[in-house]
């Protein structure tokens, strides 16, 4: 029986004369790209060159929103009222939105990046503020979120379609948040291990821990971070692996 799997990569990180990831490579492997919204990475141009990219590609868009954090790529926590956070996701949202209308594109889901992620992964309260926004914005957006989360319950709870995500690059700590990138053991290096690390994981249809714990999770989609050196290696081991193992990849 052939299943649906969706890969994703978060793209658009560039900012300016500095370039990050291998964008143009990764659009040629991907079925869904996030693409920073210019809060943590990306700017007009290089949002407007993205999803160009992602047009010639045939590869499904969705904005990569997150804290108002650029010196520190939006990886540092950040305590901001509610309302004010609404209005931070609303304003990237809509930003993105108009530059994909211009280029004849549908914006298709988000996908919030790294501390505002990881934060509303565990924060029942942050992740409905979250949800709310993106709900207030377009109810018909898919929201992408880490499987077990609180992201993904808040999601559901607000009557958003949500995919649950699985990390092919990341480890997991026993309660199914992400280890800490300040610890050794954050990340998983190179296609092989990264392809050992999903297939556990998708075949016994859990988050596996580094500690062996198994978390029962239906699985919808399959991220590769852009910004890391073996990104596409990785993306394209996974996708032709995954193919030949029965999986049908598919836009969100």
């Amino acid at each position: 029986m052939t299943r649906i799997l969706n890969l994703n990569a978060d793209l658009g990180e560039s900012f300016g004369a500095w370039t990050m990831g291998s964008d143009a490579e990764l659009l040629a492997i991907i079925d869904s790209a996030n693409i920073a919204c210019g809060f943590h990475a990306g700017d007009p141009l290089v949002m407007r060159r993205t999803l160009q990219l992602a047009k010639a590609a045939g590869t499904g868009i969705g904005a990569h929103v997150a804290f108002p954090d650029l010196q520190g790529f939006g990886r540092r926590p950040m305590t901001i009222p509610a309302a004010e956070l609404e209005a931070i996701i609303l304003y990237q949202l809509a930003a993105l939105d108009g530059m994909a209308r211009v280029e004849g594109l549908a914006l298709r889901h988000v996908k919030p990046h790294g501390a505002l992620s990881n934060m509303a992964c565990a924060d029942a309260a942050l992740a409905r503020t979250v949800a709310n926004a993106i709900k207030t914005y377009n109810p018909a957006l898919i929201l992408l979120a880490p499987a077990l989360s609180e992201l993904y319950k808040a999601g559901e709870a607000a009557g958003l379609p949500v995919v649950a995500e699985i990390f092919a690059d990341r480890a997991y700590l026993d309660d199914g948040n992400l280890v800490p990138r300040s610890r050794p053991d954050a990340m998983i290096h190179g296609a092989a291990a990264s392809l050992a690390h999903v297939s556990a994981m998708l075949d016994e249809q859990a988050l596996i821990s580094v500690s062996g714990k198994r978390l029962p999770t239906p699985i919808g989609s399959i991220c590769v971070h852009g910004d890391g050196p073996d990104a596409a290696a990785t993306a394209r081991h996974l996708r032709d692996e995954l193919i030949r193992r029965g999986y049908q990849p598919a836009p969100l």
